[in-house]
């Protein structure tokens, strides 16, 4: 054995010495990524794996559970896409990084593991195992193929109306099953929302999630988690109150972002946008997607209303109202397998830990822009940097989605009233114009018998 690449895939036990032999016998010269390609193809070893072994990590076990892919960032901790080598089960394995392992994180972290273990619904991302390997702390959920929306929006652009009704309902279907169980979401967002090929949709990451009664066993109680740019105005006015009201206003901001492409309050900080949650009101999503009907765009509306009161009641009631324009099914036709990229390590060789580092395909501080409440404005913006996630002192929130520049001479639309628009009164333009020809016609009349 020559190459690091070599002796690696050798000694993590994917590539057995015979084997790498043949391929070396095969080629006829120590090209790795030669070798790498032909072990590939010969599905000895996936490309992520590939990678690892190319700088020399041969740890790409988790437990039973061997590490083939990475799939992205969670609010938690990565995910990585793994196999049970007994089983043979394809699954996601979410990882606590080391980075993020204090007592709080640990805390929550296993709230959340045992939150997953009770839930089993077809609209929720299912949990099938935890463990620990060394420091490393681990959940096992369902893998499920596709993209989540977030991706799906950047990736193609806004969706139709009927696809995401259809989209946006299963959701909301899955909210309830929650709801029912007597949890909150609290990170309602398009990140977390997974869409198959065929346009199946499951909520995933209840790793925000908190009972709506009773937060004294939640390490994070009375402190704001969740995303900027879809947070309610009740779960920043105060964290403690919020119930399943807030998770519908969360869903309201994740469907006008999928039908409209932006976020309801592009621009600025996490703070500048809690306050534009609180007191301002987005751009009408006519603006940037003109096919909607008004009874979809009240739908809307009324579930981001800033008064929990007057927001829709609950989630089967959103679900209900979107039927109206579901489709039975849709096929995800947009390519849904990622590019290939320089994926982050599941371990270093040799060490005891686990340590995820951050990956190239993390989401962009900057996304798609968006805005979001109950009615519809000019939406005008703040200007201001991405933030941290902070606000105030007592803030978790992950980075924003919007990635709209600030727009400081952003004409006022007039369309955009503050009150929801109203239908055009045809009935009484029409009357009135009838009223002035009969005028008209009465005062010729009247003068052509004066003169």
């Amino acid at each position: 054995m020559g190459s690091v690449f070599q002796e690696s895939a050798v000694r993590s036990g994917l590539v057995s010495k015979r084997q790498m032999d043949k391929v070396l016998e095969k080629i006829g010269r120590e090209d790795d990524a030669l070798i790498a390609a032909t072990l590939v193809k010969s599905g000895l070893i996936t490309e992520y794996q590939a990678q690892q072994l190319h700088v020399g990590r041969t740890k790409l076990t988790l437990g039973p559970y061997l590490i083939t892919d990475w799939i992205g960032q969670g609010g938690m901790g990565q995910v990585f896409k793994a196999v049970h080598k007994v089983m043979g089960r394809e699954c996601a394995v979410k990882v606590l990084p080391l980075e993020k392992s204090t007592a709080l994180s640990r805390d929550s972290f296993t709230r959340e593991i045992r939150l997953q273990a009770g839930l089993d619904c077809p609209f929720v991302v299912r949990a099938y195992d935890a463990g620990r390997d060394g420091n490393v702390h681990y959940l096992v959920t369902e893998y499920v193929p596709g993209t989540d929306l977030r991706k799906l929006v950047r990736r193609g652009g806004p969706l139709s109306m009927q696809h995401a009704a259809l989209v946006i309902s299963q959701a909301a279907r899955g909210l309830q099953y929650a709801h029912d169980l007597g949890l909150v979401h609290r990170d309602v967002k398009p990140g977390n929302i997974l869409v198959t090929p065929e346009g199946h949709t499951k909520v995933s990451d209840i790793g925000l999630a908190a009972w709506s009664m009773g937060l004294d066993d939640d390490p994070r109680a009375g402190k704001i988690v969740g995303t900027a740019d879809y947070l309610s105005p009740e779960q920043i006015r105060n964290p403690r109150a919020i119930g399943p009201a807030s998770d519908l206003y969360s869903l309201g901001c994740t469907l006008y972002y999928t039908v409209t492409g932006k976020v309801p309050f592009p621009g600025g900080d996490s703070k500048s946008k809690c306050k534009r949650h609180c007191e301002q009101t987005p751009w009408h999503p006519r603006k940037f997607a003109p096919d909607l009907s008004e009874d979809f765009v009240d739908t809307i509306a009324d579930m981001m209303e800033k008064d929990p009161a007057r927001r829709i009641a609950t989630a089967t009631d959103v679900a209900e109202r979107l039927e109206t324009w579901c489709t039975t099914s849709f096929e995800v036709d947009r390519p849904i397998e990622r590019q290939a990229w320089t994926a982050p390590p599941i371990g270093i060789d040799d060490a005891p830990e686990f340590y995820p580092n951050a990956s190239p395909d993390a989401p962009p501080l900057f996304g798609p822009g968006q805005n979001g409440s109950g009615h519809y404005s000019s939406g005008q913006y703040s200007s201001g940097q991405q933030g941290s996630g902070n606000f105030g002192s007592k803030v978790g929130m992950v980075p924003s989605d919007s990635s709209m520049p600030v727009l400081l001479d952003q004409p006022i639309d007039p369309a955009m009233a503050r009150e929801r628009r109203k239908p055009f009164p045809v009935g009484f333009v029409g009357g009135l114009l009838l009223g002035i020809l009969l005028g008209a016609l009465t005062a010729l009349y009247c003068v052509r018998e004066f003169l």
